[in-house]
C-alpha cells in the first residue's frame, strides 16, 4: 500500500523546503521529493548578500540551513524524480523509487537552465552551466561567459579569482545585472567584456577550443580561443508534470494566484515555476508560505467533510 502524506512538495528548493517548514508546524504530514540536489538552485551560487537578516553567506550553507530546518520539524525529504502524477482524492505521485498518496499537493518545481541552442552543446566537453560546481577545473584557463543577469556576472566574478583570462559575452550593449556588480565586474583586469556579441558557433571536435562570435550590430564574425564557456542566458521552468495538471502560461509557467492556488482542486504552485513578475529568493520563500497555509486549509476543509 502506498504511503499517505497530508501534503506532498514536488521540489526541494527554497519555495518547497519553507513550504514544508509551514505545514509541518501546522502540524500536518509532509513529504518532500527532489530529483537533484535538496536546496535547488540557489546551492550553486557563491554568495548571497539579499536575503534579509543574513549579511552574507554561500547558496550551499544556506540551503543546507533550510534542509536542516525543514528536518528538524519533521518534513520527509527524500531524494526521487517524480515521474507521474495522478489526480483524484487522494492523489497519487510515482517516482524512479516507489508510489504515494496525498491530500494536497504544491508543485515547486523551480526553474532549469536554458541553453544556446547551438550544435555540440550536449556533446562537446567543456561547456558548463555552474561556474561554482565546474570552476576549478578552469584554473589558470581562459573562459568565457555567455550572459548579462546576476548570474552571468556573478560566474564572471569569481571565475576571474581563478582563470587566466574571463571574457564575458552579452548580446546587448548593457547588462541586466545589478549595478554594484557590474562596477566590480568592469574593476577586474583579466575580465574582458565583449559586448553587442553573441555565440555563433562552438569550436573544436571532443573538447571546446574556442567560440565564433558574431557582432550584432556590423554581423562580423571573429573566433575566440577558450577552454571552457559557462553559460548563464535565463532558466525555463520545469514544467512537465504540471502542464498535465494545472494550467500554464505560454512558456510554462504555472497559473496562480498570489496565494499560490491553482484552479486544480487540491493543488497548489509555489516559486519560480508559477506567473510572477518577480523571481527572488525571498519571493520563493514567501510562495512557499503561502502554498503551505493553503494546502493545510483544503486539507482541514477535506477532514471536515469525512
Amino acid at each position: 500500500m502506498a504511503e499517505h502524506f497530508d501534503i506532498l512538495i514536488i521540489g526541494g528548493g527554497p519555495a518547497g523546503l519553507t513550504a514544508a517548514l509551514y505545514a509541518r508546524r501546522a502540524g500536518k504530514s509532509v513529504l518532500v521529493l527532489e530529483k537533484a540536489a535538496v536546496g535547488g538552485q540557489i546551492a550553486s551560487s557563491p554568495r548571497v548578500e539579499n536575503f534579509p537578516g543574513i549579511l552574507s553567506v554561500s547558496g550551499a550553507e544556506l540551503a543546507d540551513r533550510l534542509y536542516e530546518q525543514a528536518d528538524r520539524v519533521g518534513a520527509r525529504i527524500e531524494l526521487e524524480e517524480v515521474l507521474e502524477v495522478r489526480d483524484g482524492s487522494p492523489k497519487t505521485v510515482v517516482t524512479d523509487y516507489g508510489t504515494y498518496t496525498c491530500d494536497a499537493l504544491i508543485l515547486a518545481t523551480g526553474m532549469k537552465h536554458r541553453s544556446l541552442g547551438l550544435p555540440g552543446e550536449d556533446t562537446l566537453s567543456g561547456i558548463s552551466y555552474c561556474a561554482v560546481c565546474d570552476g576549478a577545473f578552469y584554473a589558470g584557463k581562459d573562459v568565457a561567459v555567455a550572459g548579462g543577469g546576476n548570474t552571468a556576472v556573478q560566474d564572471a566574478l569569481f571565475l576571474s579569482e581563478l582563470c587566466r583570462h574571463v571574457t564575458v559575452i552579452h548580446r546587448r550593449d548593457t547588462f541586466r545585472a545589478d549595478p554594484v556588480l557590474v562596477d566590480a565586474l568592469k574593476r577586474r583586469e583579466n575580465v574582458t567584456l565583449a559586448l553587442s556579441a553573441t555565440v555563433e558557433a562552438l569550436l573544436g571536435q571532443e573538447s571546446l577550443t574556442g567560440l565564433r562570435l558574431r557582432d550584432t550590430a556590423t554581423g562580423e564574425t571573429r573566433d575566440l580561443a577558450v577552454s571552457g564557456l559557462f553559460e548563464a542566458v535565463g532558466q525555463q521552468p520545469e514544467g512537465a508534470l504540471a502542464q498535465a495538471l494545472v494550467p500554464v502560461d505560454g512558456t510554462g509557467f504555472i497559473v496562480a494566484g498570489e496565494d499560490c492556488t491553482t484552479s486544480a482542486a487540491g493543488i497548489f504552485a509555489a516559486g519560480d515555476c508559477r506567473v510572477k513578475s518577480v523571481r527572488q529568493l525571498t519571493t520563493a520563500c514567501a510562495d512557499g508560505a503561502c502554498a503551505a497555509l493553503a494546502a493545510c486549509r483544503w486539507c482541514e476543509a477535506l477532514a471536515a467533510k469525512t
